[in-house]
């Protein structure tokens, strides 16, 4: 490495200026320095939270050449990709799991830059660099969720095993009208489609988006408001506070979209996305009372229309759910990488893994026999086995 090519370690974004930070992104909005600074300072991903920032940096002499968004994690909550069992495992070893090393986006399963250098060899430094920091830290695993298959692969190379797990996107096929998607689906799951978007509109509930600046305090406070309720609802602690919603609010506005569900002028619910110029995000969703298909429209038929009004090529619709799949959104492969310093531990959770992988390429095959599309729009599509 030369002189000038400098690996440091940082808690914090304050001294990085944003410009330099969003080029190395690609101007990915979930990556960008406005998204993760505002994670940090409003405490949601911090020390006390149990997401302490570790970034590994890249410097030749003064520029900012390469990153990699790095924290100390303290539990496995937030992750979206799971390993309890191997920190029980570890830990009924008698051996301490946490802190493990992350690469990652706070709370958000999106497939995006990890190794933040336009160059290889960079991005070969800033995995040695990570797993060297682990290895000077004490810290006996190293984790990287929802890279590119491409950072993945590098990874890979660099040592680590790989997991596959599936979320379910939609893709814009040029549609000029949501009737235009509803063509291709089979007779069945139109039909029920359509019925699901008439009961919403004869509980009297019409939707507006709201973009960047139109969102008011007032908006961000009632969705916050259906935002934290979803989660109690479900059992569960909401993991970002009002003030992060408002400080993103301030400093990305133009990649942010809310959809609100109106009755007689007052909002009934509303859905959360990030968006840029390839993709829709859908994040949070929630509602002040249950209405028959109210989810469905705000979380998935709006956020359809949106990407057909604005072009955008791209629905990536979260983690988990295979009641995505009838409303044409399909399963697609994400990728993490995993890195253990035991080598008998290693072995076990990469026995483990291969099993696992296995596993997955089957549950993606029954998936796509489901899929609600016409026949011919299958194999148009290149989808396989029966509709």
């Amino acid at each position: 490495m030369p002189a000038s090519t400098t690996l440091e370690i940082v808690d914090s974004l304050r001294e990085i200026a944003p410009d330099a930070w969003d080029r190395l992104t690609g101007r990915h909005p979930l990556l960008s320095h406005a998204f993760l600074h505002a994670m940090h300072e409003s405490g949601a991903a911090c020390e006390e939270s149990g997401w302490a920032p570790r970034y590994l940096l890249l410097r030749d002499g003064g520029t900012l050449r390469g990153a990699m968004p790095l924290y100390a994690k303290f539990h496995s909550y937030g992750e979206y990709v799971f390993d309890w069992a191997w920190a029980d495992a570890w830990q009924r070893a008698g051996r301490e799991y946490y802190p493990k090393l992350l690469s990652a986006i706070p709370f958000t399963p999106v497939t995006g830059g990890r190794l933040l250098a336009a160059d290889a060899a960079d991005r070969q430094l800033l995995i040695r660099g990570a797993l060297q920091f682990a290895a000077e830290s004490g810290i006996a695993t190293v984790h990287c969720l929802f890279p590119t298959e491409g950072e993945a692969r590098e990874l890979e190379a660099a040592g680590c095993m790989l997991r596959q797990t599936v979320q379910f996107h939609w893709t814009n096929e040029g549609f000029a009208t949501f009737d235009d998607f509803l063509a291709l689906m089979n007779h069945e799951k139109r039909k029920k489609l359509k019925q699901e978007r008439r009961k919403v509109r004869e509980a009297g509930i019409e939707f507006i988006w709201k973009v960047g600046a139109e969102i008011t305090d007032a908006d961000w406070r009632f969705f916050v408001r259906c935002y934290d309720d979803t989660y109690r609802r479900h059992h569960s602690t909401p993991y970002l506070p009002l003030d992060f919603f408002l400080r993103i609010g301030r400093t990305m506005p133009d990649n942010l979209v809310l959809m609100l569900g109106m009755r007689g002028g007052d909002p009934v619910c509303a859905a959360f996305n990030v968006f840029g110029d390839e993709a829709l995000y859908g994040r949070y969703w929630g509602t002040t009372e249950y209405v028959p298909g109210l989810h469905f429209e705000a979380c998935y038929y709006q956020a359809i229309e949106f990407c057909i009004a604005r072009g955008i090529g791209r629905f990536e619709g979260g983690a988990q759910g295979e009641h995505k799949l009838a409303r044409g959104l399909m399963p697609v492969t994400t990728w993490s990488a995993h890195w253990v310093a035991d080598p008998d531990f290693d072995r076990a959770v990469r026995k483990f893994v291969d099993h696992e992988t296995r596993r997955m390429a089957r549950y993606v095959s029954e998936l796509e026999e489901h899929a609600p599309f016409r026949e011919e729009e299958r194999v148009e599509l290149g989808i396989a086995g029966p509709a």
